[in-house]
């Protein structure tokens, strides 16, 4: 029976706390207003603000604080970008050479990243490169059409000549 009676006042609670008579607090209980110890770490600093004679205008023995400007980074696009040739690439990429125009393409895309970046050098290298590499794939699959046909061609009048 005790251990049923334990069980029954640890679930129960015992009841408000005796009342109290108001003492000199105007404050009902609650300590009056005023700084006191900070728990964050900080020294006691009332509403962001330093306390005491530093709080004024600074003489010997204060810090002098400085507030260093913003500084915003932003990319900016060139004003007379070079060409990327990204067009002329997969056209060479398609129809002419894979692998000129592959490596065509890739330095049209640099040139690009390179033109939204502001880096003017890298974008006219990369745009200089593009077009070779897009002339060389296109001569190289010019010629390879042209060798095509001739030998199509050749072929063809040896089938339809009869000794």
């Amino acid at each position: 029976m005790a251990d049923s009676f334990e069980k029954s006042r640890l679930i129960q609670p015992a009841g408000p706390p005796p009342y109290q008579e108001p003492t000199q607090y105007p404050y009902a209980g609650y300590p009056p207003p005023g700084n006191y110890p900070s728990t964050s770490g900080y020294q006691g600093h009332q509403y962001g603000a330093a306390l005491g004679p530093c709080n004024q205008e600074p003489y010997p023995g204060c810090p002098a604080v400085t507030v260093q400007p913003a500084v915003y980074v932003a990319s900016v696009q060139l004003v007379s970008a070079p060409p990327d040739f990204l067009g002329y690439s997969i056209f060479t990429m398609l129809f002419c050479c894979l692998p000129l125009g592959i490596a065509a393409l890739v330095y049209s895309c640099t040139t690009r990243e390179a033109v939204m970046s502001g880096d003017r050098e890298m974008a006219v290298n990369n745009s200089r490169m593009a077009y070779i590499l897009n002339n060389i794939a296109l001569g190289i699959g010019l010629a390879t059409i042209t060798v095509c046909i001739i030998v199509g061609v050749e072929l063809s009048n040896k089938s339809h000549h009869y000794p």
